[in-house]
């Protein structure tokens, strides 16, 4: 039995599903762990629903990192959680230890399995402190920013390109969900934030004398340090990062282009390791990055370009 509730009332229908399932395993998907644990342990402990220790054998938790920034069935997807992390936290007693039984993990990992995913085991509370650097952050992060933009000029807005829509893009999540998960994680993103609250007051204190001796270097070594960040991110299917060449193929903004391009490159025998649209302001064409390995690059573009296409290298 799978229990998708919001954070903040999961423990309570875990336990309710566990004291009326007397049979069943049961599972929960939110996207906190640790906190939804120690409520169903103080649950289970009470005398309201009358469950024990052993019951407490036939829960985990996981949670499918599939989620997107819409919600409802007009965003469900059938291949939502193929190749995506599903991450198994068999449940943990304070001073018991291991809860979960093997047949109880095995079943969820299954049902991981069936749905494609790839199997992450981990304890809650290292869950809690990843997805608070990986999830979280970046959520805090994007709709910091986006909320800048709420009294914008519209003329600014207009020069808007993939940056902004990147950074910004999970800003549109639905902020009732994100209050429980902000919540119910509070302490391991407070960690990150103090941090980043230290790189934002460094930030601060070189730009408001940017001529000083060493802001130069400053503000050069703060990049440099977000590269190396960047750097450490898993590249495709979980591989060591690479670094890709990138060439970009003006389009005209109509149906069919997309696809027309796509076509073409497949021609040409050349593999594209990663792909974005973008429009260019004022003008009806749209502007298809491709990324390629870098001793492909100048085959395609050349091909693409005998083909009939405009192709501009970066």
């Amino acid at each position: 039995m799978i229990v998708a509730a919001p954070p903040e009332s999961t423990a309570e229908e875990l336990a309710a599903a566990l004291a009326h399932h007397r049979q069943a395993v049961v599972l929960d998907i939110a996207s906190v762990k640790a906190g939804v644990l120690t409520d169903l342990i103080r649950l289970a402990e009470a005398p309201d629903f009358g469950l024990d220790r052993a019951d407490l054998g036939r829960y985990v938790g996981t949670h499918p990192m599939a989620g997107r920034e819409r919600s409802g069935p007009v965003a469900a997807r059938g291949e939502l959680f193929t190749s995506m992390p599903w991450v198994i936290c068999p449940a943990e007693h304070p001073h018991a230890g291991r809860l979960s039984t093997d047949a109880a993990v095995a079943w969820a990992e299954e049902i991981a399995r069936r749905l494609g995913a790839s199997i992450h085991r981990m304890t809650p509370s290292f869950h809690d402190e990843s997805v608070a650097l990986i999830s979280h952050l970046p959520q805090v992060a994007a709709s910091l920013v986006a909320s800048r933009l709420q009294d914008a000029p519209s003329d600014a807005l207009e020069l808007s390109g993939n940056g902004l829509r990147d950074v910004t893009r999970i800003a549109a999540s639905d902020p009732n969900l994100w209050v429980q998960i902000l919540s119910g994680n509070s302490a391991a993103v407070l960690e990150i934030l103090y941090g980043l609250r230290e790189d934002v007051q460094r930030l601060i204190g070189t730009l408001e004398d940017p001529s000083a001796a060493g802001s130069q270097a400053d503000l050069a070594q703060l990049i440099a340090e977000g590269n190396a960040g960047v750097a450490r991110i898993p590249g495709k299917h979980g591989a060591p990062p690479r670094a890709f060449s990138v060439l970009t193929v003006i389009v005209d903004d109509k149906p069919g282009q997309i696809a027309a391009v796509l076509n073409d490159v497949a021609i040409t025998g050349v593999n594209v390791e990663d792909m974005r649209m973008d429009h260019s302001a004022g003008h009806q064409v749209g502007m298809v990055e491709l990324s390629v390995l870098p001793g492909r690059r100048d085959e395609l573009a050349q091909a693409l370009n005998e083909m009939g296409w405009k192709v501009v290298q970066s």
